[in-house]
């Protein structure tokens, strides 16, 4: 990336992690996804229980292949061969977690964390039960208020992961939702928008910590 780019990027940065930690979330902010990696394992211990939710940011960071190291007992809910009972039972599990570990939909420039699910087990371990979140966000992710998170959810988040995940809804064959409003959709089962959640100030201070990354990682 130009150098000139690369600061403005770090402006904006700076100034949402300013934000989330007046809203009591520890940010961080790593150049290249290969440094959040580093500072992921840094919030670790050897033998932490860890559980994910399905994310393409820790994916595409590698920040998998180190849960996936054997240094941790790590709850795969992608492990193959897992039936249906089974994934539950892990997504059940992770609220008794060390430690979880997620992307976000959208970052704000107020330090707000915008997510939205269908089957919902990522949100809910964001919001209570495991002890410490980590949350790993490239800067496309990045908007400036809510509104902004809903349309980039609307007109690219969604869309992308339906097409990931083969569900049959609108949004996978036209690139977008069907409803620019925040609890608008489709009547897909197999829609991935169900409940919708902004986290603000937090009442844990540190619980939830938020890697920003000068990388474009997910959707």
């Amino acid at each position: 990336m130009d150098e000139n780019k690369q600061m403005v990027l770090q402006f904006g940065i700076k100034h949402a992690m300013q934000q989330l930690q007046k809203n009591n979330m520890d940010a961080y902010y790593a150049v290249t996804k290969e440094e959040a990696v580093r500072k992921v394992e840094g919030m670790l211990h050897p033998g932490d229980v860890v559980a994910t939710g399905g994310s393409v940011t820790l994916k595409e960071s590698g920040v998998m292949d180190l849960l996936r190291s054997g240094a941790y007992r790590y709850l795969d809910q992608e492990e193959s061969g897992l039936s249906a009972e089974e994934k539950q039972e892990i997504y059940h599990k992770a609220f008794c977690a060390d430690v979880y570990l997620c992307s976000a939909n959208a970052v704000t420039m107020d330090g707000e964390l915008y997510n939205v699910d269908g089957n919902s087990n990522r949100v809910a371990a964001l919001l209570y039960g495991p002890k410490s979140v980590i949350v790993v966000a490239g800067y496309n992710k990045l908007v400036e208020n809510v509104e902004e998170a809903v349309a980039r959810v609307k007109r690219l988040s969604a869309p992308a992961n339906c097409l990931r995940l083969h569900c049959d809804t609108p949004c996978s064959k036209t690139g977008r939702c069907v409803s620019e409003r925040m609890g608008g959709g489709c009547g897909s089962q197999g829609r991935v928008c169900a409940n919708y959640v902004v986290s603000a100030r937090q009442r844990v201070p540190g619980r939830i910590k938020v890697i920003l990354v000068g990388e474009s990682l997910g959707y």
